[in-house]
């Protein structure tokens, strides 16, 4: 028989956050020990840092461009006829389930799942409730999962308002371990597990705060071009304008909390493991771990995702092989390429023996294939910003007012120094900016002219009118009623 599949994702956790990464600070021992035992990807990135473009790209194996996506459009159906992760599996004679943020419109479509049970973070507007709602009603606490009174899009927090056993977390690990139990037995699975945490709302159980409660915290990276408020690129002064920027003492407090989140995943995953292993699939399992996403958390004062440095675009990437499977290099290995999540379906149909479709744009990592350089891109417009780089560097541009930055990544890896007007690094900007010019389609065509970026001028830069509190939800019972589909809720 095939072997089955893992898939777990979370949601907005930067690369450096694991303890195997060399953080100091926080605590992952069970993603530290499937470092231990697989390969982990170091250069993996999301191509949009967004969370609806990029579980687009996990779901079909294509980029942004390929899949239509490079905004975040709630409304936006999946690519229709186009071959999905879930219905490849499926296809192949697996049972498909779906357990947590799924991210589609509709809601329930299953997009190749068998079966999906959701929690979709409170998105009853675009239809629902969902499963995790339900679970709330039947609990007695119809309505309550807000009431704890934090946004889902910023950065004040505080502990969770219900019983332990309520918390979202539990209840997506508690939902899948139970999928495991009741899985057919004459067929592989393919389970994907989907955390909604650590992306706000920042609500951790007390016991994990707790934990961190006199952890020194590490300090937010500055630099000089992150200094001037008014001399900053147009989209980041937006970012700036839209998320109020946090107090030393309480940016710590929040990283405390974050951290306490990302604990709390990594302490349910070991109750994953151990129901595989307790049903005596574990050993024929492929463990796939990564983020949609990342979270600048208060670096270069910046809050969120959206952007292209590497808290926001690059993600934590782990692949465990099944027991006596070396094929991704031994043991504890560290690959170095430069991976995109479009990379991930082929790489798991490819290691389950599964056919690869012919739609897929990513690459599948047993190959031996390293790409030159990796594409990334986020909103349109003047919010728009493109991003190329190359085994060492990082060109951003921002095309509203024509601004570049260029980073050494090996020697800068906090991307503080922009060497985009250095004049010994004239030579490779001028190589990369070509490189990203090759990308560019749509829209953004217009915004080059004899091969060379022009961008387009940067408006004036409004006062931000936030008083939806970066979509605050509200009490859900009764329940809430149906909107727009397509209207952005949280969108700076």
């Amino acid at each position: 028989m095939n072997p089955h599949v893992l898939f777990v994702t979370v949601d907005q956790w930067p690369s450096y956050l694991l303890g195997c990464a060399g953080h100091h600070t926080i605590e992952t021992p069970t993603l530290d020990r499937l470092a231990e035992v697989g390969t982990r990807f170091t250069n993996t990135y999301a191509q949009t840092p967004i969370c609806i473009p990029s579980r687009r790209s996990l779901m079909t194996g294509l980029t942004s461009r390929g899949h239509g996506d490079r905004d975040f459009q709630p409304s936006l159906p999946m690519p229709p006829q186009t071959p999905t992760l879930a219905g490849c599996f499926r296809d192949a004679g697996y049972q498909t389930t779906a357990i947590g943020k799924l991210h589609v419109y509709p809601p329930r479509d299953r997009i190749g799942f068998d079966d999906a049970i959701l929690a979709e973070e409170g998105r009853g507007h675009l239809g629902g409730p969902d499963d995790y709602e339900m679970y709330l009603a039947d609990s007695g606490h119809a309505g309550a999962q807000f009431l704890h009174g934090m946004s889902n899009n910023e950065y004040s927090w505080r502990t969770w308002h219900l019983p332990e056993e309520t918390h979202v977390t539990n209840w997506t690990t508690r939902t899948a371990a139970r999928s495991i139990r009741r899985r057919d037995p004459t067929r592989p699975g393919f389970w994907h597990v989907s955390y909604t945490h650590p992306h706000p709302p920042i609500v951790p159980l007390a016991s994990y705060l707790e934990r961190y409660a006199r952890r020194e915290m590490p300090e937010p990276v500055s630099a000089d071009w992150s200094e001037d408020d008014a001399d900053m690129p147009f989209v980041l002064r937006a970012v700036r304008a839209y998320y109020a920027a946090l107090p030393p003492a309480q940016l710590a407090d929040m990283r405390r909390a974050y951290y306490a989140l990302c604990t709390h995943v990594d302490h349910q995953i070991r109750l994953l493991i151990g129901t595989l292993r307790e049903a005596g699939l574990l050993d024929d399992t492929i463990i796939v771990f990564t983020s949609d996403h990342g979270d600048m958390l208060g670096d270069h004062g910046l809050y969120g995702k959206r952007l292209m440095y590497d808290p926001s675009a690059r993600v934590p990437l782990l692949i465990a092989d099944r027991v006596g499977e070396h094929r991704l290099g031994g043991p504890g290995i560290l690959d170095d390429r430069l991976v995109a999540l479009h990379d991930l379906m082929p790489t798991m149909l490819d290691m389950a023996g599964v056919p690869v479709p012919e739609t897929c744009e990513g690459l599948s990592l047993l190959s031996d294939r390293r790409r030159a350089h990796l594409y990334g891109e986020s909103h349109s417009g003047a919010r728009a910003s493109r991003m190329v780089r190359d085994e060492r560097y990082k060109l951003i541009w921002y095309p509203a007012g024509n601004r570049m930055q260029l980073f050494d990544l090996q020697d800068d890896p906090g991307e503080c120094r922009n060497l985009a007007d250095d004049e010994q690094h004239a030579e490779r900007r001028s190589r990369l900016e070509t490189v990203l010019v090759s990308e560019l389609y749509g829209e953004d065509r217009e915004w080059v002219e004899d091969g060379r970026l022009t961008g387009i001028d940067a408006p004036d830069l409004a006062v931000a009118d936030n008083r939806g509190l970066s979509g605050q939800r509200g009490i859900h019972y009764p329940e809430v009623p149906p909107s727009d589909a397509s209207q952005k809720v949280g969108a700076f």
